[in-house]
């Protein structure tokens, strides 16, 4: 079994390499590049975790989080990349899928929500599709994240005991236990049809989060050939000598009752 992370030492790291997220962000922002990072794996691998320490830092602004809700009706008729289209990124913006396209390759795969037909026309059509966007210019960077169905498991029952994470856990994610091999061997043809030299796909095993999220995080830098960038100085004004303004009575206005407040009295009194 892999040795967990000590958490001083993947504090420390993810710190430094948040700072380094910082500037890659401004690079692509002065640069104009066009960034997709796309998020999948197995349920309960780790990949919405990792998504947030990759943003934690970063202009929402600039760095979008695409997380699609099931197809409707309408998607069903269009063409299956044209739900993604729209949210692919403009000059200086960086989107990180949680999950992708690559839903037809697995979930619905798996779970018999497409056909055959579609299926294999997915396969074929993904590796054209992703060249146009390499073609474009776009930086592509495709994770798959590894977990081990004993961890997958395990992380399962404590969402369920969890009340604040109980909304993590939805049916399919349970039915994926009985189903281990079915979604192994759809990876496994996936990968086959879809890591291409163009858009290559990087597996990260992440049994351990902490490991997983560092990793992802450095290789992810190391495959954006950004630069510091300075940033333009900014200086704070003088401020202006009053004009005689006068705030409205605050009882005018309704104001939030200071919670804080009765939560500091009442710690005082040792309750």
């Amino acid at each position: 079994m892999t040795r967990r992370m000590p958490k001083a030492l993947y504090e420390r790291e993810l710190m430094a390499l948040q700072a380094k997220l910082v500037d890659m962000q401004a690079w692509v922002q002065q640069s104009g590049a066009r960034v997709v990072v796309i998020f999948e794996g197995r349920d309960a691998a780790g990949k919405g975790s990792t998504i947030k320490r990759v943003t934690e830092y970063l202009n929402p602004r600039v760095t979008r989080i695409v997380a699609l809700p099931t197809p409707s009706a309408r998607d069903k008729t269009r063409w299956y990349f044209q739900r993604y289209v729209p949210h692919l990124p403009a000059a200086g913006e960086i989107v990180l899928m949680d999950r992708s396209w690559y839903n037809r390759a697995g979930v619905e795969r798996v779970m018999g929500y497409c056909t055959n037909e579609e299926y294999h026309r997915f396969l074929h059509q993904a590796p054209i599709f992703e060249r146009m966007l390499v073609e474009d210019g776009i930086i592509l960077l495709k994770y798959w994240f590894s977990v081990s169905d004993v961890v997958q498991e395990d992380r399962f029952r404590s969402r369920l005991e969890d009340p604040m994470r109980r909304w993590k856990l939805s049916p399919n994610d349970v039915v994926s236990i009985t189903k281990w091999e079915d979604y192994s061997r759809a990876k496994d043809t996936m990968f086959v049809h879809t890591d291409i030299a163009d858009a290559p796909w990087y597996e990260i095993e992440s049994d351990d989060k902490r490991r997983s999220r560092i990793n992802m995080i450095a290789h992810l830098l190391s495959k954006i050939p950004y630069k510091k960038v300075e940033p333009e100085p900014i200086e704070i004004p003088p401020r202006p000598p009053a004009g005689g303004y006068e705030r409205p009575p605050r009882e005018w206005t309704t104001t939030v009752p200071d919670y804080a407040q009765q939560l500091m009295e009442r710690h005082a009194a040792g309750d």
